[in-house]
């Protein structure tokens, strides 16, 4: 017989139908991919509908769609009210498509296959020391990408989805000089730095990255004229000289240590001694402390050779590129930004 114990809400729960809820959780996963597939926050957008309205607006099976919501409603995920009609929470309301928060592409790209495949692999990533994306497609994520366009538009776009939020959290967090030069090192299509020249008038920029994310760069806009400009080239080869901030974006996370020390190695090269770097990434807290830093890291693991890191290891990691951690700033965002100083 199963012992009584208690979960988070304070409900009391049977521990074998608690541990079998949590051994399926692909199937959350899945019920909330069909959910953004269908777009069905775009249609909760204004007010409450039942699933056989929802149904007809989506095309779909209406007893299927209402189990499907039903479940994601057990898990915050909408909201069923007492007539039967679905509504929006406030964690679905980032699945609209059509606000500026908007992490539906975000999580297509989390659910798609590719990823859940890779998580499947997990026990032989653990079991060789490996990625199972590598052991599944047969070679390393980044060269994939390259490769399959659809599936880089799926990332780049989905990464930029996340960006958001981290973004304003990031600048919000950390004081950028008044005047200067930041260098957005892998900075993507450039979000981040978008939102610092928006926040600081008297900045300019250089988003430095591969040509794929270059081409859809979110830099044009009448208010940023003139502030910026994009470069195409590897972070391990060289990178934009003469900044006053250089920032590595979810970089470092994308590599072993090895790597890491020599991208750091390459941004010291270019960097006058003093300058600042900021690496933002998950800074992971110590025992059992829930973060979703502890997520993404297993997800490191399985898709790339990277891995989320503590303030310790960011503060050896950086040492050995030629760099002096000097502070650890929290944002509201799950990111930290680790502040450090050419030596």
């Amino acid at each position: 017989m199963a012992t009584a114990s208690t979960q988070p809400t304070g409900e009391p729960h049977d521990v074998a139908a608690h541990l079998m809820d949590q051994a399926m959780g692909h199937l959350f996963s899945a019920a909330l991919r069909t959910a953004a597939h269908y777009r069905i926050a775009d249609h909760l957008a204004e007010g409450p509908r039942t699933p056989e309205q929802l149904a007809v607006a989506t095309d779909t099976h209406a007893p299927h769609l209402r189990r499907v919501l039903r479940y994601l409603a057990a898990r915050g995920i909408f909201r069923e009210d007492a007539a039967g009609a679905y509504q929006l929470t406030p964690t679905a309301r980032p699945l609209r498509t059509d606000t500026p928060d908007s992490l539906h592409a975000a999580v297509m790209m989390m659910t798609d296959e590719l990823f859940l495949r890779t998580s499947v692999c997990l026990p032989e990533s653990v079991g060789h020391g490996d990625t199972s994306f590598e052991r599944l497609v047969g070679a390393p994520f980044y060269a994939h990408l390259l490769s399959d366009p659809a599936k880089r538009d799926l990332f780049d776009d989905g990464t930029s989805a996340l960006s958001v939020p981290v973004d304003e959290a990031v600048v919000a967090a950390y004081p950028f000089p008044a005047a200067g030069t930041v260098v957005d090192v892998g900075g993507g299509r450039g979000g981040l730095l978008r939102t610092v020249l928006r926040r600081h008038p008297d900045l300019t920029g250089v988003l430095f990255d591969q040509a794929p994310p270059l081409a859809r760069h979110l830099l044009d806009g009448d208010d940023l004229k003139g502030r910026w400009r994009t470069e195409e080239g590897d972070f391990f080869s060289s990178v934009p000289q003469g900044g006053d901030v250089y920032v590595l974006k979810h970089v470092l996370h994308d590599w072993e240590d090895d790597a890491c020390r020599s991208i750091l190695r390459t941004c010291h090269t270019a960097m006058a001694k003093g300058t600042r770097l900021l690496v933002i990434d998950c800074v992971l807290p110590p025992g059992n402390a829930p973060h979703f830093g502890k997520t993404l890291d297993v997800a490191m693991m399985a898709v790339v050779h990277g891995q989320e890191r503590s303030a310790e290891d960011f503060s050896t990691l950086l040492s050995a590129g030629g760099f002096r951690l000097t502070r650890v700033l929290p944002t509201a965002a799950f990111p930290s930004i680790v502040e450090a100083v050419a030596e």
